[in-house]
């Protein structure tokens, strides 16, 4: 059995619109292994985004398999999906989509709380994870008394929040300045390293890119590694 924590393994993703159809993706392949970070890079509309989707069980592929930690979810039903989606995978997208109404601590809670945990072990998780992106005295903060840099690092805590396997982010730094992206990303490596989770980071940042572990481009509907 392998053990890698995402193997995508012939997928493709075709869009009809009437008699026409959009080939997105074709004959996708990729293995992530435990703890690996992989870029994914390619120009706006080559299939990054969807490519994510489908890793994350968000969208099915046309077809192909995708499988998490050894089980195939390419014919899982809703609820098994989100179900994986909750023990499994973590999200971080470009704009943080954090929740107004509650604090940098509580937003990093909730998917401890989703799942099920104590809340006095989800508080302990979730200040430990905020104090690791430097924001130990911003846990009582809502989103709008946060930077944008810190918006994003809370972001990020909370796709950690849960242990998941597979971290999956879409340009996780791309709505920040130069300066802010490279601080975040920093900690963001740092995050992601200490918990040996499994990530694949779309970006169009070259530097960004080359401090992962290997970088893959989508060229011509197709996965092609560096």
């Amino acid at each position: 059995m392998s053990d890698a924590v995402l193997k995508l393994e012939s997928v493709s993703r075709i869009f009809r619109q009437g008699r026409e159809e959009l080939h997105v993706l074709e004959q996708v392949a990729l293995d992530l292994k435990p703890g690996e970070i992989v870029a994914l890079l390619g120009p706006s509309g080559s299939g990054k985004s969807t490519l994510l989707q489908i890793a994350g069980l968000l969208e099915p592929p046309s077809g192909g398999t995708v499988t998490i930690s050894g089980v195939d979810c390419s014919r899982a039903n809703d609820a098994r999906r989100t179900q994986i989606r909750l023990e499994k995978i973590g999200f971080v997208y470009q704009f943080h989509h954090l929740l107004p109404e509650f604090t940098a601590l509580e937003n990093v809670m909730m998917p401890n709380l989703i799942a099920g945990v104590a809340k006095s072990e989800a508080k302990k998780k979730a200040t430990a994870l905020l104090s690791r992106m430097g924001l130990e005295g911003r846990l009582s903060h809502r989103p709008a008394k946060l930077s944008g840099g810190e918006q994003q690092r809370v972001a990020i805590a909370r796709a950690l929040a849960n242990s998941p396997a597979l971290l999956l982010a879409d340009e996780p730094t791309g709505n920040l300045d130069e300066e802010t992206a490279e601080l975040v990303f920093a900690e963001f490596l740092e995050a992601v390293r200490a918990q040996k989770v499994a990530a694949l980071v779309a970006t169009h940042n070259n530097d960004l890119a080359r401090r992962m572990d290997r970088i893959v481009h989508v060229r011509d509907h197709r996965l092609v590694e560096e």
